[in-house]
């Protein structure tokens, strides 16, 4: 659609004058945010709450676009990524560790220190930086699972595929 002249009849079909009806209501909204913006915000919030979902040592899975939050009873919480695998630990016995998250405008780059998979209905995570394996029985492996499963429904494989950036990450 193009642009509305200001004298022009609102197209919202008021019979208003397009200056008297919504485009002061456009002019009265804050700039709307990004996708990526949102998301950004959005997944610091998730973020916050899983850490606190740790702290209080309660099992929790929370999604947000390609992502899985994971908490368990003991106190650890992991930002899972599934297009790659990739994992990185944002809580370790109920505290909250630091989370290295690098942001711009088109962009939110994670420092991932794991990779993760679901084996035998069990949570193994692999280091990038040693390749040394630990596998975890009290993990929800199969709320995880049907998380991954969800999420690689909802996306296109193009979109998923074009969501990763190599950044060079051993493994």
């Amino acid at each position: 659609m193009g642009k509305v002249g200001r004298n022009e009849p609102c197209p919202c079909g008021s019979g208003i004058k397009f200056k008297r009806c919504c485009l002061r209501k456009e002019q009265e909204q804050p700039a709307s945010r990004t996708q990526v913006q949102q998301a950004r915000i959005s997944l610091q919030q998730v973020i916050s709450q899983i850490q606190e979902a740790a702290a209080q040592g309660e099992q929790k899975l929370l999604e947000l676009g390609v992502f899985v939050l994971v908490a368990i009873p003991a106190g650890d919480a992991w930002l899972l990524e599934v297009t790659e695998s990739d994992a990185m630990q944002v809580a370790a016995g109920g505290e909250s560790l630091p989370v290295d998250l690098k942001e711009s405008q088109e962009t939110i780059e994670v420092n991932w220190s794991h990779t993760f998979a679901i084996k035998d209905n069990q949570f193994v995570l692999t280091a990038y930086k040693d390749k040394t394996v630990q596998t975890f029985d009290n993990y929800p492996a199969a709320e995880i699972s049907g998380a991954m499963k969800r999420i690689k429904k909802k996306y296109s494989p193009e979109l998923l595929e074009s969501v990763h950036i190599d950044s060079g990450q051993p493994g």
